[in-house]
């Protein structure tokens, strides 16, 4: 029989595999976390979809109304239906989009055979019809109308870029990770993510928004003023809405229309506006404005906090239904007011001209007729944003404007695409291709929003515009609309008194009724008028931009917003020392792309740095070249001014600081996370510590 002669382990042997095993468990733990963690990133433990890419965001077609420069009028009112048939076509085709996540994380090519496929094939048919309709009606349609039907999908790593693209080409697979924004689980159940605001994901995002007191001064200059220039200014006062008239319509592009905004505006002036209204209608409707002869109305898309409140059109269409969720905030402000130009004298405005600045649908189309204008109040004349929403500090209000064109084709008041009849003035404030210069329409609306939060790339409680759902309450999509509804008598009077150089109008006492006297040389009447002493009861208006800041000075100095700096250097300072070590390199390498004069995007949050800056500002390069007349002072305002090629370094490494610190306040997210690793790494450092007293053991006994 044969002895074993196998050993029994001793106890230093036995003690060593165990300093072994710890090693190697804990190591284990610890290579499975980081292995998990890079698999999440910084998603939140958003689901990503089983095909392993990120899903569509949202979806972009090409605007076929904005290539119809040239219709016959017997056409135009079918043509609109067709475009607005366009429109829902495209709301629907978002809808499935967001309603079929499971479906996509299933199958790579459901987005194109399911949603996008057909929805070309329909817009092949309408784009056929309304060639047609022109044809009856004796006209020729473009025949780029004809590569106008297909779609494309925008992926989440584009969607993050807030300039959009315009060009909807297909970028899946271009991030590791879904964006922050699009909190679709793998189920299509969007409801119990955080970071939809109860509007199904459909923005904004994180990356949407901005610290207004880390960007740098970007303000364009002015025009300089010639000897001809019309400096007057006529004040229209005309509430904010406090009759509460909404409604999703627009009577301007989709007339006959019900819904043909897809989302909610605010109206004042004229009382009597929907899809269905006649200029007659128009005529002999009410007014919410002091001057009864302006009958004008002047509307907008609505502010909103996503906070879950359910507003009355919460199971509308237009509303909530189409992801325009929150509490409808009403403006502080709305002031109304019309300026001259810097080169010559203005003429009327026709009756019932219609102007529409700004672009509903920016984000998809592209900036070249984007005019957004965020800031806040105590910055409005140092920091103009395009394609940020401004995180205002305590104190400061949220501030909309608008500057409208100011130059008139002379025989239009409208025109197909509903722009071709009115331009901007160029950066010397000239009109070209024989336009006339008319009345300036301006507008600044001021609002009190609670700041949002931003956490872990994801905002809460976020306040948007309302907008088209599939652009995804972008910044960039900001837009307002007027009819001018004026009577001659009134009309004659803004002109006269601007063409003279006065200050007119609402807070001025009597002075709209002396533009009447069509003698210019007899500005001498100023100091005469007895109704100056009226002023002082509403400073700010008869002052342009500058008086409507005075109210807020007490919250925050015109100059320096000195009474929010025991915040405000706290930000730029150590963020400032941090931002070389972290990302200095490619933000400025991004900034490089940006010209100084009209960069294309403000800056982004630290999820994509560098992305946005560059691509915008290509965007806006493209935006100038097909519009002559946006080179001046409104269109530098319009195309993204929050950045120069210092801002895109500074701001975008300064606005990264916020978030790591509202990170840290996630412990027990964190800690959650990390306990296998922290876990194995205790095995480790035991085992260590086991087989290095084993090792000294062995060598004192030998």
């Amino acid at each position: 029989m044969r002895r074993n002669t196998r050993r029994r382990p001793t106890g230093a042997r036995r003690r060593t595999f165990a300093a072994v095993a710890l090693i190697l468990g804990g190591g284990g733990l610890v290579a499975a976390n980081t292995y998990a963690s890079a698999g999440e990133g910084d998603s939140g433990g958003r689901v990503q979809d089983q095909s392993g890419g990120d899903q569509a965001a949202t979806i972009s077609c090409p605007d076929v109304g904005q290539q119809l420069t040239d219709l016959p009028g017997e056409a135009r009112a079918d043509v609109d239906k067709a475009l607005a048939d366009l429109d829902q076509q495209i709301t629907e085709a978002y809808d499935r989009l967001t309603s079929t996540r499971q479906e996509q994380a299933q199958d790579g090519n459901f987005v194109r055979d399911a949603i996008l496929g057909p929805l070309s094939e329909k817009r092949t048919e309408v784009i056929g019809q309304i060639k047609i309709d022109v044809k009856r009606a004796g006209g020729t349609a473009p025949e780029s109308l004809d590569g106008l039907a297909a779609c494309t999908e925008i992926s989440p790593a584009q969607a993050q870029k807030n300039d959009g693209g315009g060009d909807g080409d297909n970028q899946n697979g271009d991030a590791d990770t879904a964006d922050p924004g699009t909190g679709q689980d793998g189920d299509g159940q969007a409801g119990g993510q955080p970071d939809d605001n109860g509007n199904g994901a459909a923005g904004p995002f994180a990356e949407d928004f901005v610290d207004i007191t880390k960007v740098q001064p970007n303000i364009q200059a002015k025009p300089r003023n010639t000897g001809k220039a019309s400096t007057g200014t006529f004040t229209v006062e005309c509430g904010v809405n406090e009759n509460k008239i909404f409604n999703t319509d627009n009577l301007i592009v989709a007339p006959g229309v019900d819904n043909g905004a897809h989302h909610t505006h605010d109206y004042v002036g004229n009382q009597g506006v929907d899809a269905f209204a006649s200029n007659d209608d128009l005529a002999n409707a009410e007014t919410s404005c002091s001057e009864q002869g302006d009958k004008s109305s002047y509307y907008w898309p609505v502010l909103r906090v996503q906070d879950g409140t359910q507003e009355f059109d919460a199971e509308q269409q237009g509303g909530g239904l189409e992801g325009n969720v929150g509490r409808i905030l009403a403006a502080d402000k709305a002031e109304i007011q019309y300026v001259g130009s810097p080169t010559g004298k203005v003429v009327a405005m026709p009756k019932f001209l219609r102007i529409i600045t700004g672009d509903a649908k920016a984000f998809t189309n592209g900036t070249a007729n984007a005019n957004a204008n965020w800031s806040c109040t105590g910055f409005e004349d140092k920091v103009q944003l395009a394609d940020k929403y401004p995180i205002c500090p305590q104190g400061s209000s949220v501030v909309r404007s608008f500057a409208f064109q100011s130059c008139w084709d002379g025989q239009n008041i409208d025109s197909a695409n509903h722009r071709a009849h009115v331009a901007f003035a160029d950066a010397e404030g000239n009109c070209g291709n024989g336009f006339k210069a008319i009345p300036q329409l301006t507008m600044r609306l001021v609002y009190d929003v609670p700041a949002p939060i931003i956490e872990n790339g994801q905002v809460r409680n976020p306040y948007a515009v309302d907008g088209f759902p599939e652009q995804l309450h972008k910044p960039i999509t900001d837009h307002d609309d007027f009819i001018n509804v004026m009577d001659e008598d009134l009309m004659d009077e803004v002109v006269d008194c601007v063409n003279a150089g006065r200050q007119c109008g609402a807070g001025a006492g009597e002075q709209p009724q002396e533009p009447q006297k069509p003698e210019e040389p007899k500005q001498p009447q100023e100091p005469k008028q007895p109704e100056q002493p009226e002023e002082p009861q509403k400073p700010e208006e008869p002052k342009q931009p500058e008086q409507p800041e005075q109210p807020q000075e007490p919250k925050e100095p015109k100059d320096k917003p000195a009474p929010q700096e025991p915040q405000e250097p706290q930000e730029p300072q150590e963020p400032q020392d941090e931002q070389d070590e972290q990302e200095p390199t490619p933000e400025a390498s991004s900034a490089d792309k940006d010209p100084a004069k009209k960069p294309g995007a403000a800056p982004d949050a630290p999820a994509d740095p560098s992305a946005a800056p560059s691509d915008a500002a290509t965007r806006t390069q493209e935006a100038e070249a097909p519009d002559d007349a946006r080179e001046g002072e409104t269109k530098a305002r319009a195309t993204s001014p929050a950045e120069t090629s210092d801002t895109g370094v500074e701001t975008q490494s300064e606005e990264a600081q916020p978030q790591p610190q509202a990170d840290s306040g996630s412990l027990a997210s964190t800690g959650a996370d990390l306990w296998p690793a922290a876990a194995g790494g205790v095995l480790v450092l035991g085992g260590l510590v086991l087989l290095i007293h084993t090792r000294r053991r062995n060598m004192t006994t030998n």
